[in-house]
C-alpha cells in the first residue's frame, strides 16, 4: 500500500486499486505514477478526481457513485453519504468505498463532513484498514475522526487529507489525531500488510508525506 498525498492512496496486490486519484497539481504534490485496474472516486472535486484518467488503463474501471460492483474479481461497495454535516447542502455527496484484497478488508471514507451514526457504521460493516480524513475544515476534524475510529474499530486507521509542506489548504496537520493513540510512525510513503499480522487493538499508521 502507498500514499500518493491527501486522499490518494495505491492498494495492490493481483490487482492494482486507486483512491481519489489527484493530478499533482491540485495539491501542490507529484502527480500518481501508477495506472490501476480499478479507480474509486469519492466525489468531484480536482484534488480528489483530477488525476482519474491519468491512473487509467486500457480495461480499467472507474467507480464514482454507490453500488455494489464486482471487477477483477474484487468486489466494491460504494455507500453514500455526505461532504459536510448539513446532509450535502454545502458540499453534496461523498462516496464511502469498500473493498477486499488479500483478505483484508479496506475502507476509503473520502471527504466525509460528518460523524457517523451507529447504524451507518454497521452499515460499512467491520473494517481492517481505514482510510479517514482528519484535517478538518472541508471534511471532519481530528475530534470527528477519533469518534468514528473508536466505533469502526479497524486494525489499522491511516489518516488523510490533513496539511503537509506544500499543500496551500487551510486545514490542520496530524498531530491532534494523533493524541493518546498507539501511533506508528511508518517514515516511508508504503508498507505492505498481512492479514495475519495486523495489530488489535487499533494501530494508526502514519505514512511519511510523498
Amino acid at each position: 500500500m502507498k500514499w500518493w498525498g491527501h486522499a490518494c492512496f495505491e492498494i495492490r496486490s493481483q490487482v492494482t486499486v486507486i483512491t481519489d486519484p489527484h493530478d499533482g497539481k491540485s495539491v501542490n504534490m507529484d502527480a500518481p505514477a501508477v495506472k490501476a485496474d480499478i479507480i474509486l472516486v469519492s466525489h468531484g472535486h480536482d484534488d480528489h478526481a483530477s488525476g482519474k484518467e491519468a491512473v487509467g488503463k486500457k480495461g480499467s474501471k472507474i467507480f464514482d457513485h454507490a453500488g455494489s460492483f464486482e471487477e477483477h474479481g474484487i468486489k466494491i461497495n460504494g455507500i453514500d453519504f455526505f461532504h459536510d454535516d448539513a446532509k450535502g447542502a454545502k458540499r453534496g455527496k461523498n462516496t464511502v468505498f469498500t473493498f477486499e484484497l488479500d483478505s483484508i478488508r479496506f475502507a476509503h471514507l473520502g471527504d466525509l463532513g460528518h460523524i457517523l451514526t451507529e447504524l451507518e457504521v454497521e452499515k460499512i460493516g467491520a473494517i481492517d484498514v481505514l482510510m479517514i480524513p482528519v484535517g478538518g475544515k472541508y471534511t471532519i476534524d481530528s475530534t470527528a475522526a477519533t469518534m468514528i475510529v473508536n466505533k469502526m474499530k479497524p486494525r489499522i486507521a491511516i489518516p488523510m487529507h490533513y496539511r503537509v509542506p506544500g499543500l496551500q489548504y487551510p486545514i490542520s496537520d496530524v498531530e491532534p489525531f494523533l493524541v493518546g493513540k498507539n501511533v506508528n510512525r511508518i517514515g516511508r510513503t508504503e508498507i505492505e500488510y498481512v492479514k495475519e499480522s495486523l495489530p488489535n487493538p487499533t494501530r494508526i499508521d502514519v505514512f511519511k508525506p510523498p
